[in-house]
């Protein structure tokens, strides 16, 4: 068999709105379909990966459903990011949730299914999470079944993400080690100004007339006083003690310097969660406009083309529906590296 770009076929688990596929689609790969329990994310996936989306729990999918969704006499890869906070540092509230056991999910399928090549993404803190064994366990599976493995941490500035995001990114193939390609933006990281300096001033509540996802939330009048307080690449520690929450005076709120915070224009963006738009959630201030982050900026943050569909124009818009979309995504550039990385190794091992 013919080890080819195309003469393979792609399988998205875990696929949200299709950061990662639409990296493989730019890549010309043949994607089979992305898998997700949030039905919420179908339009978006369809629209712009141009593959089909399963609403399924992928803990209930059966391994045989997911191998005939490929093409027979086909290089079968199969990619994902299980849902990753129960592992994040910045999700502390998840850690007692069963979302973790979602990668034993992954490790069930690729056990039943033996894909010649797997890409797996998801937060550093993964290696670390219930003292290592979580990953252990799954690059255990992938040592059973005779794959070469490697594996790193990443960050997406260097690939050229306007965004402060460390990834895990898991290679596992059949053919021989797969790398994931060289830093393409170590030295030329895109900054906060080169990534959203184009756009239109909003003002907190405001949404522009051109773009109804450059929207800004409304700030308390408390919060206003608060941004007003704040300098660029400052946070609550600039404020006078007024307007200081009491929390911010104990000795443990001291660590949270990024809170309430301004991004600073040369800088690269703080990493984007599902509550990106919130003010108090994390260094989520415009740099100079007295607002927190708008949803466009955070799209575009995150990788996303301004051309990527991510609502449905006939039915009313859920704010927060999209916000936990971009937040949850896999950054389309990284998704694009990811496919050019197994690209070449189908090349080097045809």
């Amino acid at each position: 068999m013919k080890k080819n770009r195309s003469n393979s076929a792609v399988v998205d688990l875990f696929c949200g709105i299709g950061g990662l596929s639409y990296g493989f689609m730019q890549e010309d790969f043949d994607i089979k379909g992305g898998i997700d329990i949030d039905k919420s994310c179908k339009y978006s996936y369809e629209n712009n990966v141009k593959a089909k989306f399963i609403t399924e729990d992928l803990s209930q999918v059966s391994s045989a459903f997911i191998a005939s969704l490929f093409p027979l006499n086909k290089t079968r890869i199969i990619v994902g990011c299980a849902p990753c906070q129960a592992f994040s540092t910045y999700s502390q509230k998840y850690r007692d949730n069963d979302k973790w056991k979602l990668l034993y999910t992954f490790g069930r399928i690729i056990k039943d299914i033996e894909p010649e090549i797997i890409s797996m993404e998801n937060v550093p803190n993964l290696k670390n999470y219930q003292d290592g064994k979580v990953l252990k366990d799954f690059l255990q599976i992938l040592k059973k079944h005779k794959y070469y493995i490697t594996w790193q941490t990443v960050n997406v500035s260097d690939y050229g993400v306007p965004q402060n995001r460390k990834r895990l990114i898991l290679f596992a193939s059949k053919f021989n080690e797969l790398h994931l390609l060289e830093p393409t933006h170590s030295n030329k990281k895109i900054t906060v100004r080169k990534a959203i300096g184009h756009l239109p001033p909003l003002k907190d509540g405001e949404i522009s007339k051109k773009d109804l996802l450059h929207r800004a939330r409304r700030l308390s009048p408390i919060n206003k006083k608060r941004i007003l307080a704040t300098p660029e690449g400052g946070s609550w520690k600039d404020w006078p003690e007024n307007l200081k929450l009491e929390c911010h005076k104990k000795e443990s709120g001291k660590s949270f310097g990024s809170v309430y915070g301004r991004m600073s224009w040369n800088s690269i963006a703080p990493t984007i969660t599902t509550q990106c738009t919130g003010l108090g959630n994390g260094r989520f201030g415009h740099p100079s406009q007295n607002r927190a982050m708008s949803i466009r900026e955070a799209a575009i943050f995150q990788s996303f083309p301004k051309s990527y569909k991510l609502y449905d124009p006939s039915k009313p818009i859920s704010y927060p529906n999209i916000e936990e979309h971009i937040g949850n995504a896999v950054p389309v550039k990284l998704g694009r590296i990811i496919a050019k990385s197994i690209k070449n190794h189908l090349q080097e091992n045809g």
